[in-house]
């Protein structure tokens, strides 16, 4: 459904906010939906973790996972923390387009001088250390509006009595749930035998073409016969487990190495789309029926003939 991001500096009040925010959606929304707080808390990080630069990026990565595990289309995931990286912010909005989930940010707004003192009156043992928080409210990379990872973007003063919790409603439930780009989508993978099926049915559909021109002359519509690799296979196949091609042959002669040129292009080709996934003009049939059409189309290019 959506993922809604809490920032601002430590000790600013984000979990008040953030619990804030739970209550209300909890008590408006469909009883099927789901609204979760995933905190620092609730996964055992200590604050002590934000003393050492590599402790601290273990904590974001810890937060990440379970970002990761509860983003869901039915769940309302509310990340309390500082949040304070746009790279990270970013990441996020990453993880929430390849999730099909809606983003808002929540940014809640205390000067540093609070932050401070809230701090240092805290006595539940979540207390920074004073050149920890300093150093971490020196680098926060305050969330902005005008770009796409912090938008829509509710900037929250500390002392506001009336947040815009209707406004973060209908942000999270009824705004454009962007669709995953070619940075956030997940390639598809060939199946373990592509490679098999490929060089197959590459060589018998060759084989038959030179065994069908050594018995007469060819020219025009043909149809190639082949055995399929298995029977169980993805193939346009009959009862007999016998795979079909059409293509159209020129008027002419075609010799062996002619054919064997054009196998190994289309073979090199295939060959880097099952690394990829896909081709440039789309997805990739890796079945012997799809291997082998598309193996005709192309020796129908590379022989000059149009359909």
């Amino acid at each position: 459904m959506a993922l809604i991001t809490i920032s601002g500096y430590p000790s600013s009040g984000k979990s008040a906010r953030a619990a804030q925010i739970y209550d209300f959606l909890s008590s408006v929304s469909d009883p099927q939906l789901k609204v979760k707080v995933i905190s620092d808390d609730d996964l055992a990080v200590d604050r002590a973790s934000y003393d050492d630069s590599l402790q601290e990026k273990i904590a974001r990565a810890t937060l990440f996972t379970a970002i990761t595990r509860h983003i869901a289309r039915d769940t309302i995931l509310i990340v309390d923390g500082m949040n304070y990286i746009k790279g990270f912010r970013y990441q996020l909005y990453c993880k929430a387009r390849e999730a099909g989930v809606r983003v808002a940010t929540v940014y809640v707004l205390a000067t540093s001088d609070q932050c401070r003192k809230w701090n240092d009156e805290r006595a539940d043992g979540k207390r920074y250390k004073p050149q920890t928080l300093d150093a971490l409210i020196q680098r926060f990379e305050e969330p902005s509006s005008m770009v796409r990872w912090d938008a829509p973007l509710f900037t929250i003063p500390w002392d506001d009595p009336t947040p815009p919790l209707e406004h973060i409603l209908d942000a999270v439930t009824t705004g454009i749930v962007k669709p995953p780009n070619v940075g956030t989508q997940i390639t598809p993978k060939a199946p373990t035998d592509a490679l098999r099926t490929l060089e197959h049915t590459t060589n018998a559909l060759v084989s038959s073409l030179m065994a069908a021109q050594a018995a007469g002359p060819l020219g025009g519509p043909i149809i190639l016969t082949v055995d399929a690799l298995e029977p169980s296979s993805n193939t346009y196949a009959d009862e007999n487990s016998v795979l079909r091609v059409r293509l159209i042959l020129p008027h002419r002669a075609l010799t062996l190495s002619e054919l064997q040129r054009l196998k190994r292009q289309f073979v090199a080709a295939r060959r880097k789309a099952v690394t990829l996934g896909s081709t440039e003009k789309g997805k990739v049939e890796w079945g012997e029926e799809g291997v082998g059409r598309a193996f005709a189309e192309f020796l129908e290019e590379g022989l000059g003939v149009t359909r």
